[in-house]
């Protein structure tokens, strides 16, 4: 599983700092936990998260490898906001049964099970999460997820990932043409496989470029696809791919 840090942003000014930055509704929060991402000013997915109460608090579960940057740019953006964002020491559990007390389901989609903060590291979890995140077309970052990446082409829409009648935020106004004026043409998708191949092989359509491999497991992978180049069998290294369009 992929590793953790959980922060807490505290300060009255906690909210409103956090509402003009991510893609998703901060005022979600007192209905439950929420899962957005701040983006460039171009659009582009820096990183994603999840974010909950912790009373007047803020927590804020982010991937380690991009903690040390988020802190930055949100140290960056505050300015004179009065927000202090400090480490917390707990650990994420996550499981797919019997919920414990004080957990949440996960915002993009219920079928990923549920997810909780404690004092220590969880040890008995054998769930092969990316497996999961294959069947349901859960990108990840550092994984599907990359600086080239505009959210909705991953389907931040269908992961309740981004609100759009919140008002202004980083990336809003590329986000919004992209939801009101264009009609995706690549995007994240289920693929089928006849053979193993690498992440990061690419995909072709009678020898054109129409993707790349991503995340797999077993006979089916994740994959970054030209849609008009999707609608037969491609290829990838060895691999015959075929898009699973009934997700």
């Amino acid at each position: 599983m992929t590793s953790r840090r959980i922060l807490r942003l505290s300060g009255p000014d906690t909210r409103d700092f956090l509402q003009g930055l991510v893609t998703n509704d901060i005022r979600k929060l007192d209905q439950g936990p929420i899962y957005a991402a701040i983006l460039t000013p171009q659009g582009k997915f820096v990183t994603d998260f999840f974010l909950s109460a912790d009373g007047d608090a803020v927590l804020l579960d982010v991937a380690e490898a991009d903690a040390d940057a988020l802190v930055q740019r949100l140290t960056l953006y505050k300015l004179r906001a009065d927000v202090t964002i400090d480490a917390t020491g707990l650990y994420l559990h996550r499981g797919r049964e019997d919920a414990p007390e004080g957990s949440y389901t996960d915002p993009r989609d219920a079928r990923m099970g549920w997810r909780a903060y404690r004092d220590m590291p969880q040890e008995d979890d054998t769930t092969d999460w990316d497996a999961l995140r294959v069947t349901y077309m859960i990108p990840e970052c550092g994984a599907e997820l990359t600086p080239d990446s505009f959210i909705l082409e991953m389907g931040f829409e269908r992961l309740n990932g981004v609100d759009f009648r919140k008002g202004c935020y980083v990336g809003q106004e590329v986000t919004a043409r992209m939801k009101h004026k264009t009609e995706l043409r690549k995007g994240l998708a289920q693929v089928e496989i006849s053979a193993p191949v690498e992440k990061g092989t690419a995909i072709t359509a009678d020898g054109k470029p129409a993707g790349t491999i991503f995340t797999r497991t077993g006979t089916h992978a994740l994959a970054y696809l030209r849609y008009d180049r999707a609608t037969a069998a491609m290829q990838a290294g060895d691999a015959t791919v075929t898009m699973v369009t009934d997700g």
